[in-house]
């Protein structure tokens, strides 16, 4: 059975183009159809100036709805974490445990994957960040976990899964051939909290390495003599870049110089979102430290930035807002990018005929409003609020 959805008096981003209105037809999870709206549709969603862009894909999230997946890696953990965000625009993440034992990071991995397997709407795999990292860039992680990427941990990351794994390592401390085996084995391999030379992160490109995690964080600044792995990251046109787009974890100015230098294709929004979003609580406690969230920003009692309170949404937003991105270039990073950094592209990232009903619709101001996961409609934030306002 089919179902068509028709929007007007807005705008609908499909591929590189922006429509104003469309007619979207969907055949269970697929969308069958996009086409012009019909002038004479009378039954059409009235967008009042706002947007229905590609579900967004985040890479990054550590957690969400008051839930951390370290504290809770398990099918309902992952469950909470996917509907908080479910409810501001992202119809796929990467749930991601942040530097943890290894008994930890085999409970993550598996919780992941029995999720995917129980049908948890928008869980497409796992994202393991650290513990194989440079202490020197530490950030908020516990370097008391930290260990090398040895035999038994590129078996547990290698073994094959339902979703696809994601891992964060710092390249210089590990062995190129261990790289190569995990990208052999479909493991997205991605440099962060790290000091790479720009040379060692070359090799590690030529090895498998495909990710870069939080550009300009967690690593060395660029400079005329050392340009390390942000110089390496910019020169180099194979790797996917992350980008934290909250105004606090990197200056606009840097952003908006990155992505002219490098252009938008391979650039990533992600949101590195905590507990915090979508919870009613912001305050939570990681590893046994108790974070302040005000403003929007999560740090430490030291100051020390711990992963962000930004949503995909609000992160698209800023992409326009603070940026300066076209609408379809903002989405593009906040879906089709991160689709094809995962082999998704099939699947996910954009609207078009064969691929999933996923999608977000906004405000003209952003807010997100519903959002569409395989065809099933999730109301969103902006969605909530009002009703909670009109109770």
């Amino acid at each position: 059975m089919s179902t068509a959805h028709r929007f007007t008096n807005g705008h609908v981003v499909v591929g590189d183009a922006v429509r104003r209105g469309a007619e979207i037809v969907v055949t269970g999870d697929r969308i069958a159809s996009i086409r012009p709206l019909d002038g004479a549709a009378t039954d059409a969603v009235d967008l009042e100036g706002g947007w229905v862009m590609p579900g967004f894909i985040d890479t990054q999230v550590n957690g969400g709805g008051g839930v951390l997946l370290n504290d809770e890696p398990t099918v309902e953990g992952v469950r909470a974490i996917a509907a908080a965000h479910a409810r501001y625009g992202t119809t796929a993440l990467m749930p991601t445990l942040i530097s943890d034992t290894p008994d930890r990071i085999a409970l993550a991995l598996d919780a992941v994957d029995q999720a995917i397997g129980a049908g948890v709407p928008g869980v497409v795999g796992v994202h393991i960040e650290g513990p194989f990292l440079n202490v020197a860039r530490k950030g908020i992680h516990d370097a008391g976990r930290f260990r090398l990427l040895d035999e038994e941990m590129v078996a547990l990351l290698a073994k094959p899964r339902r979703g696809v794994t994601m891992v964060t390592i710092a390249p210089e401390l590990a062995n190129i051939d261990h790289i190569r085996r995990l990208a052999a084995a479909g493991v997205r391999v991605s440099a962060g909290h790290t000091e790479v030379p720009y040379d060692t992160a070359l090799a590690a490109f030529d090895a498998g390495l495909t990710g870069i995690t939080h550009l300009f964080n967690a690593m060395p600044a660029m400079v005329q003599r050392t340009p390390g792995l942000v110089g390496a990251a910019l020169d180099d046109p194979r790797p996917w870049c992350g980008l934290i787009v909250d105004g606090v974890h990197v200056a606009p100015a840097v952003l908006r110089i990155a992505i002219r230098a490098r252009g938008p294709e391979r650039m990533m929004l992600v949101t590195d979102a905590m507990s915090s979003v979508g919870a009613e609580h912001k305050d939570f406690v990681l590893q046994g430290r108790q974070i302040r969230v005000a403003d929007g920003i999560c740090s430490y009692e030291d100051g020390t930035l711990a992963g962000s309170d930004l949503d995909m949404a609000t992160a698209v937003a800023n992409a326009m807002g603070m940026l300066g991105l076209e609408p379809a270039v903002a989405a593009r990073m906040a879906a089709g990018n991160p689709a094809a950094f995962l082999g998704l592209e099939a699947e996910r990232g954009t609207l078009a005929a064969g691929l999933r009903a996923d999608w977000a619709r906004l405000t003209a101001a952003m807010a997100p409003v519903e959002t569409v996961i395989g065809g099933v409609a999730v109301p969103g934030a902006a969605a909530k609020e009002h009703e909670a306002v009109n109770a």
